[in-house]
């Protein structure tokens, strides 16, 4: 972007931050509600995160290859910026902090958030490239409507009648075992499996779509305006398909993305059209968001698998750092990603000053 749209960095930043927040508790068993998945169908605030970033690569797409021209340079910095975030997200997964520093190829898991980020941005773009407004919201009416049919209606091979609960039968988990077997992120299903990139794709879109009226308009009333229209169809989808994050429902696609344009819409308003400073500090987070989330990710992942003595290093430092009898265990926890949050933030803050921006 010659001009960067600073509510766009600011809730990609925001999206990052809360990522790590809720990857990072100081324990898993002492956990506030709001910081955990629903445990199958439903939303809570950590479900809105993981769309509300893809909702934004969608935005970026927009900003970043609007002036693009079609050909083989571009579509070959789109092939690589995606293979970066696939080969990212696939040595997270296959990365040991231990001799023999990798893990066990039979109980890899192959998909993860960074390799899904990389798939939906490779599609989405290219679509972008390819099709107008029109073709791209038929494409993804096209998709959440033919989501929800297969999940409702049509049997599955073995010839069980589908269903939308967790069991092998609902069509992402069948898939997914048929396919993938023993290298999910669970052994009955993975939250970023195959057939749901489809409707995460539609995420994307979407984000294309308010990009581009963004541009267009200027007005965070038009964004407040699709944030209702988005929010009405996605509730009243979700009467036939519930709402659900590790399946990526139709219904979950058109919420998610409600809520994304109606928070982007706040934003918007306060930063770009009445030109107040406000969370300036998301921002620089939003400016190196992969690298952010990457070193997050590596580093709590070598926290918890290097040993120091009987404990990790994690439960080490939360345990005779955290850990009071004056303290409850839940703020306990909670206090410990805060910690590791304000490290972040102070990270972005010195790449910033030190003007290092970080693509992938």
């Amino acid at each position: 972007m010659a001009k960067r749209i600073e509510s766009v960095d600011i809730l990609r930043g925001v999206a990052i931050a809360a990522m790590i927040l809720v990857n990072t508790p100081g324990n898993w068993s002492h956990v506030y509600a709001p910081l955990l998945h629903a445990e199958w169908h439903g939303l809570t605030p950590t479900d809105l995160i993981f769309p509300f970033f893809l909702f934004i690569v969608g935005i970026s797409i927009h900003y970043a290859y609007k002036n693009k021209a079609k050909g083989m340079p571009t579509y070959k910095k789109i092939i690589i910026r995606s293979l970066k975030l696939i080969g990212l997200g696939l040595f997270l997964n296959l990365f040991l902090p231990y001799f023999p520093f990798v893990k066990d190829f039979e109980t890899l898991r192959f998909f993860g958030v960074l390799q899904r980020i990389g798939i939906v941005f490779l599609i989405s773009a290219i679509l972008y490239l390819n099709c107008n407004w029109k073709a791209l919201m038929g494409i993804g009416i096209t998709i959440l409507l033919g989501y929800w049919l297969l999940f409702g209606f049509l049997p599955l091979p073995n010839g069980e009648l589908p269903t939308f609960d967790r069991a092998p039968n609902n069509w992402a988990n069948y898939l997914d075992l048929k396919v993938l077997g023993t290298h999910m992120w669970q052994p009955d299903y993975d939250p970023e499996g195959i057939l749901s990139t489809l409707p995460a794709i539609v995420t994307c879109v979407l984000g294309i779509l308010v990009g581009k009226i963004l541009s267009m308009f200027k007005s965070a009333k038009i964004l407040l305006l699709m944030s209702v229209v988005l929010l009405v169809l996605g509730y009243l989808l979700s009467l036939w398909f519930p709402v659900n994050k590790s399946i990526w429902s139709s219904s979950f696609v058109l919420v998610t993305s409600g809520w994304g344009t109606l928070i982007l819409s706040v934003i918007y308003y306060v930063t770009d059209e009445r030109g107040i400073k406000f969370g300036s500090i998301f921002k620089y987070v939003g400016m190196n968001a992969i690298i952010i989330y990457f070193l997050s990710s590596f580093i709590s992942k070598t926290f918890y698998l290097t040993k120091i003595g009987d404990e990790n290093i994690h439960s080490l430092i939360y345990n005779n750092v955290f850990v009071h009898d004056f303290i409850n265990d839940k703020l306990s926890s909670l206090f410990y990603a805060l910690c590791v949050v304000i490290f972040y933030l102070f990270l972005a803050y010195v790449l910033y000053r030190k003007k290092i921006i970080i693509k992938v």
